[in-house]
């Protein structure tokens, strides 16, 4: 079993930068891949960027290629999102989420159906 608890978010102008982090602690099972998803209000969740433990490759959706860097401190077990270059289209829940499963596609793809551990989500708004 894997807990993950999200922090950081907040209101910030267009062109700000935010660092989301998101604590895990692991019960029975290391995870292998995880994962930042985003949500807005009456849309579908959609797979932000992703991780694969055990390589560290990395995956971003094309809106925040260059913009958003995933990234894990394993000493800490906390995951981050580095967000630069807000834009309001960036506007919305934030989730952390862990597969334990060894064919998870992290650092290739984010689809939610992977996923099994979720956090509670942290909000992120951009004003323009």
């Amino acid at each position: 079993q894997v807990q993950l608890v999200e922090s950081g978010g907040g209101a910030v102008q267009a062109g700000g930068s935010l660092t989301l982090s998101c604590a895990l602690s692991t019960y029975t099972s290391n995870p292998y891949c995880m994962a930042w998803f985003r949500q807005e209000p009456g849309k579908e969740r959609e797979g932000v960027a992703s991780f694969y433990v055990g390589s560290g490759r990395t995956y971003y959706t094309a809106s925040v290629k260059g913009r958003f860097t995933i990234s894990q401190d394993n000493a800490k077990k906390t995951l981050y999102l580095q967000m630069n270059s807000l834009k309001p289209e960036d506007t919305a829940m934030y989730s952390c989420a862990a597969s334990t499963r060894l064919t998870c596609r992290g650092g290739y793809t984010a689809h939610v159906s992977e996923y099994l551990y979720w956090g509670q989500g942290t909000q992120v708004t951009v004003s323009s």
